[in-house]
């Protein structure tokens, strides 16, 4: 037990709460989570092995902890914070960009900052809303009912991120497979068995790619035919970025696409506000974003003595961001748990923030803003096909989202 500072009054003590929770609704954070949003920057929670870590939960706070050089996401360091059983045995396995400091860190995005900015994403636009369509033509043609997950919302993002990379979408059942059991896999076996196997695949592709004459359409393409062959990126470092690329690109959007989905259609009268002034769509995907915050929990680990709010988060502790309880900070957001797309949430922290914000933000918004603009516009009557209590979303030790949607029209 650990004794906190109240602004508003004497020190007073905290028991922990258990990190991380299944959330008992699909949109809103863990009931459990609830004695962390009183006000208080930070918390100890305790994590599946009975270690106590830091859990940032209030949104200044956050912003300030995540752009500070003092939290290192090195996963091999003794103090790193792993909140599940299945990823304590990737704790010495590379992972570019999210798991490197400056300036292995900021090397590495450098080179890949050219095919994620805001124009390149925008230039995407008409190629991403060919893709939409033509699922929702096929979808269509098929007749309801229709499995969301499968038929839309893990397709979008997959069929993207392969033309992006220059991976074979003729592929994607093999590595939409793995990456579900990299992130959800019962035992840490399973998950090192799936890295394995996305390794040895992303590798043979490298390998192909490398002996081509001149390089194809594809980001791989570029880093095999220039950053690879120039030194720049060893094959390891390499092979850790496509790994990270390919299942970051697809999953993440692909959660936001059926929870985002699942949520409007649980929000009647927020849909139909939708539905009668469609330019609303970017700030319906920002407020989305905020209010699902399907990334739950980043990482770090103190490498000095951090001073917050008059409590020292300790040399060598871990911290934990909970983006669910941060994302909906009481003195930021009036009525944080409803749906409002009329406030202003670009301070959310859905993508992280600081040097490790995500990559590929700007190229998650347009696929979001073009796949659940065209599936609401062509399927004005789209409904759940089955009772909202019986469809099932992911556990709380993963990426949050549906793990299918039944709808009908």
């Amino acid at each position: 037990m650990t004794e906190l500072k109240d602004s508003t009054g004497p020190a007073t003590a905290a028991a922990p709460v258990a990190f991380p929770q299944d959330r008992t609704c699909p949109y809103q954070p863990p009931t459990g989570y609830d004695p962390l949003r009183d006000g208080r920057p930070l918390s100890r929670v305790t994590l599946y092995d009975g270690r106590e870590v830091w859990l940032v939960t209030a949104q200044a706070t956050a912003r300030s902890l995540l752009a500070d050089p003092r939290l290192s996401t090195d996963r091999s360091h003794p103090g790193f914070p792993i909140p599940s059983e299945r990823f304590a045995g990737a704790r010495d396995r590379r992972v570019a960009l999210l798991g490197a400091d400056d300036p292995e860190h900021q090397r590495q995005r450098r080179m890949m900052i050219p095919s994620f900015t805001v124009k390149r994403a925008a230039a995407l636009r008409p190629w991403i809303q060919r893709i939409v369509d033509e699922l929702l033509d096929a979808m269509i043609a098929q007749g309801p009912p229709a499995e969301l997950v499968s038929a839309f919302a893990l397709p979008v993002p997959s069929t993207v991120i392969c033309g992006l990379l220059g991976v074979p979408y003729a592929d994607h059942t093999f590595f939409e497979e793995q990456s579900r059991r990299l992130l959800r896999g019962p035992t840490a076996a399973d998950t090192q068995d799936a890295r394995d196997r996305l390794e040895e695949y992303l590798g043979g592709l490298i390998d192909r790619k490398a002996e081509a004459a001149g390089p194809g359409d594809g980001i791989l393409d570029d880093l095999v035919h220039h950053e690879l062959r120039d030194g720049a990126l060893d094959r390891a470092e390499l092979l850790s970025l496509a790994l990270i690329l390919l299942v970051a690109g697809h999953e993440t959007t692909a959660n936001m696409i059926s929870l985002g989905t699942y949520t409007l259609l649980r929000h009647p009268a927020r849909l139909a506000e939708l539905r009668a002034d469609p330019e609303l769509l970017p700030t319906v995907v920002e407020e989305l974003l905020r209010m699902l915050s399907i990334a739950e929990g980043l990482a770090r680990v103190a490498l000095a003595d951090i001073d917050v709010d008059g409590t020292t988060i300790r040399e060598g502790e871990g911290v934990l961001f909970s983006t669910s309880v941060i994302n909906r900070d009481a003195s930021l957001y009036e009525e944080p748990d409803s749906l409002d797309f009329h406030r202003s949430v670009r301070r959310h922290v859905a993508f992280g923030f600081g040097i490790h914000q995500c990559l590929g933000q700007n190229l998650a918004r347009v696929e979001l803003e073009i796949a659940l603009g065209a599936l609401f516009a062509r399927l004005p009557g789209l409904r759940l096909a089955a009772p909202a209590e019986e469809i099932p979303w992911k556990p709380g030790d993963t990426i949050q989202g549906m793990l299918e949607l039944p709808v009908t029209w």
